[in-house]
């Protein structure tokens, strides 16, 4: 019987890291689907990029005030959890506070930290929620957000505060216990932690024996609560959580608005002055290349990787030109319509083994030509996002695919493309009159 606890643990903790293993597994295999992209150059910054970007968070403190307090909740969370290999341990061995007899005085201080910490997160958490549901801020209330992705936020705050409000009860009722010289408790006395001893008052009057029930809901509480927050991850926007690191290291290097020249366009071009150099029927069909994207597989694996390590915080959205000035275009929808239909297109792959085609694409089932066009591709939505996403690169790709695939363009952009080709500016003026304005001038 002493060991069923034991056993039970084992069970849940291998059922919890085999299910996240299987769903980070999907995860990797969508992002895989995309075109091949090598971004494995300049190491050192791209390494500088993870501690600054992912670690330190760095384009969070545009605005100091809400930083501190997202930082705070990521240290807590990264912090705290480490706690948690102790109660890994505590409860594949049947243990209790494993590593208060190895570490003496320095575990009290750790424990000392992660109370203050915890408590930290509770309250900015409810912070957040407020700032979420009852102050509205406008990039929080926006129609992106309507249905699952405005619940999804409230219910990962709500999900921390009950944690960490488990974290601080079961400490309040373990320093009681050991107080009052109760079994197994009074073995390492830790006395009082920073922030639970403030709980014990509404502790004192129940017995012993109740506290040792409460202790011990608040363990298993805890723990299977930081389970199932990471089961759930995977399908959160909180998947950033983790991906933000992968994709800091993987950001482009190269300075914002620099477009990539495409070699098939200046292949094509170089056929039509020298015909002799094209591919021959034989490998005619292996030189035919999409221009642009159509669909998610068309996009590279770094833009399905960014799809998936959106915040879903709005900072883009809230300083495009575009969608300030009313028009449809979103970058932070972007992002979540390209998740979306991948995600759509991974249960295809898990239902049928392979992809069968659903008479579905990324461009007009999700996302629409009026969005793409408000683009003005001035990179405000690269510059904001605080962990190394692009929407612009997708925008600009899906473009591609309307104007050189479909030849599907506004009647002014035509207009423009035409007089580029013939007098190689976007003006309808003969190269040979381009100086005419300074003879009239004298």
């Amino acid at each position: 019987m002493q060991y069923i606890p034991q056993i039970l643990f084992i069970l849940i903790s291998g059922i919890a890291i085999y299910l996240f293993s299987g769903k980070i597994g999907q995860i990797k295999r969508n992002i895989l689907l995309g075109r091949d992209e090598d971004l494995n150059n300049n190491s050192s910054l791209r390494w500088k990029n993870v501690l600054l970007l992912a670690f330190g968070q760095k384009k969070m403190f545009k605005n100091p005030l809400v930083a501190v307090m997202h930082f705070v909740i990521y240290a807590g969370f990264i912090i705290v959890n480490v706690e948690v290999l102790e109660i890994l341990l505590d409860g594949i061995a049947g243990t209790h506070r494993l590593f208060a007899k190895f570490l003496g005085e320095l575990y009290i201080w750790l424990i000392n930290g992660f109370e203050i910490l915890a408590f930290s997160v509770l309250i900015i958490c409810i912070i957040f929620l407020v700032r979420r549901n009852i102050l509205k801020l406008k990039r929080f209330v926006s129609k992106d957000l309507n249905g699952w992705p405005r619940s999804d936020a409230n219910y990962i705050l709500i999900t921390e505060i009950i944690l960490m409000s488990l974290f601080l009860k079961m400490n309040a009722c373990d320093t009681l216990l050991q107080a009052r010289g109760f079994g197994h408790y009074a073995e390492h006395l830790t006395g009082n932690f920073a922030i639970s001893h403030f709980y014990q008052p509404l502790l004192k009057n129940y017995s012993s024996e109740t506290l040792v029930v409460f202790e011990r809901i608040c363990w298993w509480m805890h723990i299977v609560g930081i389970f199932a927050f990471l089961n759930y991850l995977p399908y959160s926007k909180h998947l950033h959580i983790l991906f933000a690191f992968p994709n800091a290291y993987y950001a482009r290097l190269e300075p914002q608005g620099k477009m990539k020249n495409m070699p098939e366009i200046q292949k094509e071009v170089l056929y039509s002055m020298q015909p002799e150099l094209a591919p021959t029927a034989d490998t005619a069909q292996e030189h035919i290349k999409k221009f642009g994207a159509k669909d998610v597989f068309d996009l590279s694996w770094k833009n399905l990787l960014d799809a998936y390590s959106c915040t879903e915080c709005g900072r883009c959205t809230s300083s495009c030109p575009a969608n300030i000035t009313g028009k449809l275009l979103s970058p932070r929808s972007i992002m979540m319509k390209t998740r979306d239909r991948l995600e759509e297109v991974g249960k295809n792959i898990n239902l049928n083994k392979t992809f069968k085609d659903d008479n579905k694409s990324l461009l007009r089932d999700y996302i629409s030509e009026e969005e793409l066009r408000a683009c003005t591709t001035c990179n405000a939505c690269v510059e904001e996002c605080p962990v190394s996403i692009s929407p612009l690169d997708i925008i600009v790709q899906l473009r591609r695919y309307l104007i050189m695939e479909e030849s599907n363009a506004p009647q002014e952009w035509n207009s423009m493309f035409s007089s580029i080709e013939n007098n190689f500016a976007p003006w309808k003026l003969s190269p040979d009159e381009r100086d005419k304005w300074v003879s009239e001038m004298n």
